[in-house]
């Protein structure tokens, strides 16, 4: 005590934690202000130069819509494509990264006719020629385009996304165009690309053929019948079945086929049966009729009857029998369009998609409505009759009470014009999955038009041989390409197995046109690789607005027909007239790897060493890039397909930019390193469930990773790493220094492991337990009591101060690639008065090299007894204070005897350790003196000259006796 009876204050002899690194991040705030730092230093500019002799890796941004603000859906796609751009300049290598916008197509079209709707404008658009209505739209979608390529650009720039966005790659580029239209002529050239009239996907209301990839499946109702079609010849049919004579019955049978769409009935050219099924003439509800014999109690049960097997007999034998359509006496004549001839029309023909699951096992076939359809029909020379219009209504070839009518509309009327004509079986309505148009939201159709194809079964020169480009696609993908996760490739072998020639055309106006043009007394197309070559020579100057605004001689001033051996023999330019079509978005998104990393780099980064995107690209982006690469170059794009999941809300639907699940509430509450951070936590191969809870939990992880960072930061404010650091090959093996040392190396190769294997959770992981454990829990707790109560300059402060600051630089970079903003804070905190430090453009530092003792296994193991022993005492010895407990720990082994006893005690939060027993014995040292300095309860504590209580070391460090 001193003569005033009061302990001193010895609390100014502490060193006491100081820094400039704020507790609380303020991450909205201050995010922006590393932006702009960032920009004005030129980060990614820089870095290209400081990682120019580096290893080279690739990577390929998938261009998304500019249309919209950027949604929740997009977070995880953007943060884990920067991950790998940041985690692969931080490992040293040059990754450039080129951010791309598809702006182009129906999404951004569909979106401008709205708005014109709505405004009143569309009524002086349609005053307008085709050619300058077509125009002034394009006019439209470019400022709409423009506009939010902006405003994403502001976006995924406040998402702290590391690319070039200086020099984007935007799909209305007049360069890009032109690449693409190289692309599609390296397809001309190779015989991959024609033109023919089939069923595609239609879309009803925006009056244009749709790719599988524009297509969302959703649940529909409609009306499912039975349809009785009755036999044009009843004595062929009962031929068929062997029924002979008297046996006979005397009702003309009928053919029954099941359809869910009664409005391709109009549209009926034959009925397909399978040769090599039984089929059984069955007496039902009083009518006489072919079915399955597999499916005839199904049959029966659906239309309330008892069925009777008279007869039964092969699909073969019923082949060429005719009949009589329910809805029309005749056959719509066949035009030079739709091809084909009535010798074979409503006919029973043969099938091998039939099948026996569903139905009736007679399938009713449209060529000019479905897909099977088609094929039968141009097998089997029948006419590709499609009796709807672009807009969904009937054309005049069908009966007077169909024309003009929309086919949705016409569902419930044709079926109760069969039910009167008495040729309904059954029917009823059902819910099912059915093809949406991706944009409009509304139902599509199939609708036989004249498109532009790739073929994707075609056989050609690919390079080292002959095959056709799904052979091509199925053997890269087997072997040659990389999936992550490994699961991918069956997925997309299997979408390849199954895809049907790419229709690339579209008849809209926001596009690159297919430089196709017609002869104007034959209508015959025009199109060869060197007059598309030539063209894009006019695109390049003067963007794709030329092939609107110029006549076929000036767009094909450059060609020439005596040059070309695929020019025809009568070609006259003055003849010819522009095509209207545009091509399909996904060909023009599928040209990037041209486009942008052939033709940037001089071919020199092709191909990609990774494409990155959700696992819905197996057969978009991924698939419709894979296709024409083989075609021009035989060679696939990508090293390795990267996919993950969908964000998701609580019921488990996809967000997207029309549900409105907009990134920016987030951003204003949270900071983009929160966000960052939790989608590092996810396991990204599959969908992710978002609440708003789940940031607020990424929020609390991120602050004990920030506190802990503060607590390194403040116990360096006296510590110049140029004079006060100490060797780390000094560092006694046995020391907590080179304990935590030899943590940190295996953090960053486990790190470094799972950056390079884009494992972000399992980088986010360890790199979370190091700060909260490692760190927090074990190493700063053990050297609190050194670094507030040690001499300032002590050898151990200054060890584990050498080590603190060696610790947390290396946790800046293993960060810096998920914590963009809190790394770099924390590196300029390192680095007082250098304006120029910026984490992301340095490296990993290489390993300490530094080996702990091999007890320190032991070490640890005890330790973690001896805390189990002293939340024991404190319910047992009432010891609630672990510094007034001492603690004694069993070495059967001899491991811990090599290990500093203080350390032992500092480890385990005590103020004595000892060696002994069979077992941890914890000692109540609450009679024992305890130094008022460091509330330490050691065996050197005891009075001094200046009435304080203080052990050995603190009485050193005051100066007094």
């Amino acid at each position: 005590m001193t003569e005033t009876g009061q302990t001193p204050d010895y609390r100014k002899t502490l060193n006491l934690p100081k820094t400039a690194f704020a507790m609380k991040a303020n991450l909205v705030q201050n995010e922006p202000a590393s932006l702009s730092r960032w920009d004005k230093l030129g980060v990614y500019e820089k870095l290209r130069e400081a990682r120019a002799d580096g290893e080279r890796f690739v990577f390929h941004d998938g261009p998304p819509y500019a249309n919209g603000s950027i949604h929740l859906g997009h977070l995880m796609n953007k943060c884990l494509k920067d991950f790998v751009v940041r985690s692969q300049g931080m490992a040293g290598r040059d990754c450039p990264f080129v951010p791309g916008w598809d702006c182009h197509g129906l999404p951004i079209e569909h979106k401008v006719m709205t708005e014109l709707v709505e405004s009143g404008k569309i009524e002086k658009l349609a005053e307008l020629s085709d050619t300058d209505r077509r125009m002034a739209i394009r006019r439209e979608c470019k400022k709409y385009a423009q506009k939010f390529h902006k405003l994403h650009t502001q976006q995924m720039t406040r998402l702290l996304t590391l690319a070039d966005y200086e020099h984007p790659y935007l799909t209305m580029q007049p360069e890009y165009e032109a690449a693409v239209l190289d692309v599609l002529a390296g397809l001309l050239e190779k015989g991959l690309l024609y033109r023919s009239l089939k069923a595609v996907h239609w879309s009803i209301s925006n009056e244009t053929a749709l790719a599988d990839a524009e297509l969302e499946y959703e649940q529909r109702e409609d009306i499912s019948v039975y349809v009785d079609f009755e036999a044009a010849d009843a004595n062929a049919v009962y031929d068929a079945f062997g029924i002979e004579g008297d046996a006979r019955p005397s009702d003309t049978p009928s053919f029954m086929i099941w359809t869910t769409t009664p409005w391709t009935l109009p549209a009926n050219l034959a009925v397909c049966v399978h040769e090599r099924f039984e089929y059984a003439l069955v007496r039902l509800n009083g009518a006489v009729s072919v079915v399955a014999e597999e499916l005839v109690e199904k049959v029966a049960e659906a239309a309330g009857g008892e069925a009777e097997v008279l007869a039964t007999t092969s699909g073969a034998s019923l082949l060429g029998l005719k009949y009589r359509h329910p809805l029309r006496d005749v056959p719509a004549t066949p035009t030079e369009s739709t091809g084909g001839s009535l010798e074979k029309v409503w006919s029973l023909l043969h099938a091998e998609y039939v099948t026996l699951e569903d139905g009736t096992g007679l399938v009713h076939t449209a060529p000019g409505h479905g897909a099977d359809d088609y094929n039968t029909g141009v097998r089997e020379g029948l006419p590709v009759y499609c009796p709807v219009k672009g807009d969904g209504t009937y054309d005049d070839t069908t009966p007077d009470w169909l024309r003009g009518k929309l086919i949705w509309d016409a569902n419930e009327e044709i079926t109760e014009r069969v039910r009167a004509s008495g040729h309904l079986v059954h029917d009823h309505k059902f819910m099912h999955s059915y093809p949406h148009d991706w944009r409009s939201k509304k139902p599509v159709i199939f609708r036989a038009t004249e498109q532009w194809f790739v073929g994707v079964d075609r056989p050609a020169d690919l390079g080292q041989r002959e095959q056709s480009l799904k052979q091509a696609a199925l053997e890269q993908t087997a072997e040659q390409v990389g999936f992550i996760p490994e699961w991918g490739r069956n997925r997309m072998r299997g979408m390849l197995e199954s895809r049907p020639d790419w229709c690339i055309s579209r008849q809209r106006s926001w596009g690159l046109p297919i430089p196709a043009f017609f002869n104007a007394g034959a209508g015959e197309a025009f199109m060869t690789a060197a007059s598309v070559r030539a063209i894009a020579t006019v695109v390049r100057e003067r963007g794709s607005d030329a092939w609107f605004q110029m006549e076929p001689r000036e767009l094909l001033a450059s060609y020439d027909p005596a040059a070309d051996p695929d020019a025809p023999d009568d070609l006259n330019v003055a003849t010819l007239t522009k095509g209207r079509d545009i091509l399909d978005v996904w060909f023009e998104s599928g040209s990037s790897w041209n486009a942008v990393m052939r033709q940037r780099s001089g071919g020199a980064d092709y191909p990609v060493e990774l494409y990155l995107e959700g696992s819905d690209q197996h057969r978009g982006w991924f698939q419709l890039s894979l296709l024409p690469a083989l075609g021009v170059t035989g060679q696939a794009p990508f090293k390795a397909l990267l996919t993950h999941g969908f964000m998701v809300n609580k019921e488990g639907r996809k967000l997207s930019k029309s549900s409105g699940d907009s990134v920016e509430d987030l951003f204003q509450k949270y900071g983009a390193d929160v966000m960052r951070w939790w989608v590092s936590s996810l396991a990204y191969e599959n969908d992710v469930k978002v609440d708003a809870e789940f940031f607020t939990l990424a929020g609390e992880s991120y602050r004990k990773v920030r506190n802990t960072l503060r607590f390194a930061l403040a116990n360096l404010g006296d510590f110049d790493p140029g004079s006060d650091a100490v060797e780390l090959s000094s560092l006694a093996p046995t020391s907590m220094e080179a304990w935590v040392l030899g943590e940190l190396d295996t953090l960053t190769e486990r790190v470094a492991k799972a950056y390079n294997g884009y494992l972000f959770h399992d980088a986010h992981k360890a790199l979370y337990d190091f700060c909260n454990d490692t760190l927090s829990a074990v190493y700063l707790a053990a050297i609190k009591d050194r670094m507030y109560c040690d001499r300032s300059d002590s050898p151990r402060r200054r060890a584990a101060q050498t080590v603190l600051h060696r610790v947390t630089e290396q946790l800046c970079r293993l960060l810096a690639p998920i914590l963009c903003h809190t790394a770099d804070e924390v590196f300029r905190t390192l680095r007082p008065g250098d304006d120029a430090a910026c984490v992301h453009l340095a490296t990993l530092l290489d390993p300490t090299g530094v080996t702990p003792d091999t007890g320190w296994g032991a070490v640890i193991e005890a330790r973690h007894h001896a805390l189990g022993s002293l939340e024991k005492a404190k319910v047992e010895q009432g010891v609630e204070n672990p510094l007034d407990a001492g603690i004694v720990l069993p070495d059967a082994t001899g491991d811990l005897a090599r290990f500093d006893l203080e350390d032992l005690a500092d480890l385990c939060g005590v103020s004595r350790a000892s060696l002994g027993g069979d077992a941890v014995e914890v000692q109540d040292l609450r009679d024992a003196p305890r130094c008022d300095r460091s509330r330490k309860r050691s065996e050197s504590v005891r009075e001094r000259s200046d009435g304080g209580m203080l052990c050995d070391r603190d009485a050193d460090v005051v100066g007094v006796s």
